[in-house]
């Protein structure tokens, strides 16, 4: 008969390996043999990554070093004659991408705001659904687009608007994902407090939310630029090559670094393949400049602190 001081058993509470289902020299080697399978995948894709950027370098480097690359155009070079620069092409490709962020970006950027502080219902649903659509489309199928519209039913020629036209399509749904996200980052105190002391709901957006997560929509901004950046169908299908200067977007022609890769692509005498190389090699780095600028802003997001 127990008595009434005779404590009764302990429970155990230290869990042991056998509560984990294994023993720990188990677990230690999925953990380990995790980590080997992740850093060889990791590895494998990063083989294809240096192969390409060491043969550009390679192959192209010299062109950035010479004064002419920077400050000539084609105009007159044949593929068997040596010299001449890409300045016609990087102008094309800095003002087709500018005249693209100017469309894409308000749209973008207000449709985000839209979705995050006022989509409510089927719309916001059809809104999103309707940019989930944009960001998996080819970019060749929103250049057919764009000459199906610009070019069959409205009879216009082919310009270098109508590519900034279907690079918009290809920017505004990395503009509206990224901006989307950084918006809901802020945290809700900030809104709360805001209409606590009156303050309207688009001037809480506009004061408050907006510049709150600046520096993270400008990074989703540059990613999408540098995105849309090196995009080729486009400019093959509604904007002819040139090989002089060319900045008028309503002219009919200009040269862009894709389409000078293009252009030249099937060669083989040496001097058209240098510059093949080097335009290759100079749009690897104009987009690389606006990754790091990107990244460099995103450190300095008020939502991230």
């Amino acid at each position: 008969m127990s008595t009434v001081g005779e404590s009764a058993p302990r429970a155990r509470t230290t869990p042991t390996n056998d509560d984990f289902g294994g023993r720990s020299g188990g677990r230690a080697f999925k953990d380990q043999l995790a980590r080997i399978l992740m850093w060889g995948a990791f590895l494998i894709a990063l083989i294809p990554l240096v192969w390409i950027l060491g043969s550009t370098l390679l192959k192209g480097g010299h062109m950035l070093l010479e004064a002419d690359w920077w400050g000539k155009s084609q105009a007159g070079i044949t593929a068997r004659r040596e010299g001449g620069g890409a300045v016609h092409a990087i102008q094309g490709t800095l003002i087709q991408a500018l005249v693209t962020a100017l469309i894409s970006v308000p749209i973008g950027v207000l449709t985000a705001v839209y979705l995050v502080e006022y989509g409510r219902g089927r719309l916001a649903r059809v809104v999103s659904f309707m940019v989930d659509i944009l960001t998996g489309i080819p970019s060749i199928v929103a250049g057919l687009f764009i000459y199906a519209v610009w070019v069959t039913t409205f009879g216009f020629q082919r310009l270098p608007i109508a590519v900034c036209f279907a690079l918009t399509m290809l920017m505004i749904p990395t503009v509206v994902r990224s901006t989307e996200e950084m918006l809901k980052l802020v945290p809700n105190e900030l809104r709360e407090a805001s209409y606590a002391l009156g303050v309207p709901k688009w001037k809480t957006i506009m004061k408050i939310v907006i510049p709150t997560s600046f520096s993270g929509i400008v990074t989703g901004i540059l990613l999408g630029l540098a995105r849309v950046m090196g995009e080729t169908a486009p400019l093959l299908i509604l904007a002819p090559y040139t090989k002089v200067i060319a900045t008028d977007l309503f002219g009919g022609l200009m040269g862009t670094l894709p389409t000078m890769i293009n252009q030249d692509r099937d060669q083989t005498l040496q001097p058209a393949l240098d510059r093949v190389w080097g335009a290759a090699l100079t749009l690897i780095l104009i987009i690389f400049l606006l990754n790091i600028l990107g990244r460099l802003i995103g450190r300095f997001s008020k939502v991230k602190s």
